[in-house]
């Protein structure tokens, strides 16, 4: 069937009104977005005065060096997640009930708080000792981990059974099957997710402009501050921000062709020789 079951085709009324309506709704955001620029106009936010310091290079190396710190916060937060991440996902998975109990109410309790009362929290802490830029990394890790723990423990667990179970069968110790078997196919499974929380940390490194840690947001405040250009500089920023955040989704997508969207399977042949090979 051409059509679907659950619509008819519209026909030439139905056609004519749904032209109408929409030629109506770009008028009426061509009409909003006029408003909105002749309004910024009479404030003054489009003047010369408020987007020239953009194409100064002093400036515009604030912003480099901005940017620069920006990504070694996400970097550095995004790798200590993974760790954090790793550790408590496979540890709510345990069969000791310590182990479980403990990380159940890490994650749990990282997970709950928010971002940047722990960021700040974090700084007050140690920011004598580490500084800003890594009180932000810190709080970051903790947040963005405790999210990936779950996402690790779900994509452990949506391996399939007979998997762990032809594992078992041929004597690998718990800890082989998790490091053999489920972990290569659930990593498959787990990588939109883990790439999505990582936009999410490179973009909440802007908190960071709470606690003055260098990054693109402090560099902006630095330049609205000397301007009094908050709306010039706040679009700067978040084309820079979407700029980024479009080449990191870009290379996930890269990656995940490469990876191929089907789960590894491990067959018990593999699995035994891989268990005598340790």
């Amino acid at each position: 069937m051409s059509t679907s079951v659950l619509f008819d085709a519209p026909g030439p009324r139905a056609r004519r009104r749904h032209r109408l309506l929409g030629v109506a709704t770009a008028l009426v955001a061509v009409a909003v977005l006029v408003a909105v620029v002749l309004r910024l106009q009479d404030r003054g936010q489009l003047t010369a005065a408020k987007w020239e310091v953009f194409a100064t290079p002093a400036y515009v190396q604030v912003l480099l060096e901005g940017l620069l710190d920006t990504l070694k916060a996400a970097v550095g937060a995004i790798l200590l997640a993974l760790v954090f991440g790793l550790v408590f996902g496979v540890g709510k998975l345990s069969s000791s009930r310590l182990v479980r109990w403990t990380s159940w109410t890490v994650v749990e309790f990282f997970r709950a708080v928010p971002l940047l009362m722990l960021i700040i929290f974090v700084w007050t802490i140690w920011s004598e000792t580490i500084g800003s830029l890594w009180s932000l990394v810190i709080g970051l890790a903790l947040y963005n981990g405790s999210v990936l723990a779950e996402v690790f423990r779900a994509g452990i667990q949506a391996v399939p059974k007979g998997q762990s179970e032809a594992a078992m069968a041929i004597g690998l110790r718990p800890s082989q099957t998790m490091r053999i078997v489920l972990l290569p196919q659930g990593i498959k499974i787990m990588l939109p997710s883990i790439v999505s929380q990582f936009i999410v940390a490179l973009k909440d490194t802007s908190l960071g402009y709470v606690i003055l840690a260098p990054g693109l947001t402090y560099a902006g405040k630095l330049i609205w501050g000397e301007f009094d250009n908050r709306l010039a500089t706040g679009l700067v920023l978040a084309a820079i921000y979407i700029v980024a955040n479009s080449l990191l989704s870009l290379v996930v997508t890269w990656l995940q062709r490469r990876l191929g969207a089907k789960p590894l399977e491990i067959v018990p042949a593999q699995m035994q020789s891989q268990a005598e090979a340790r």
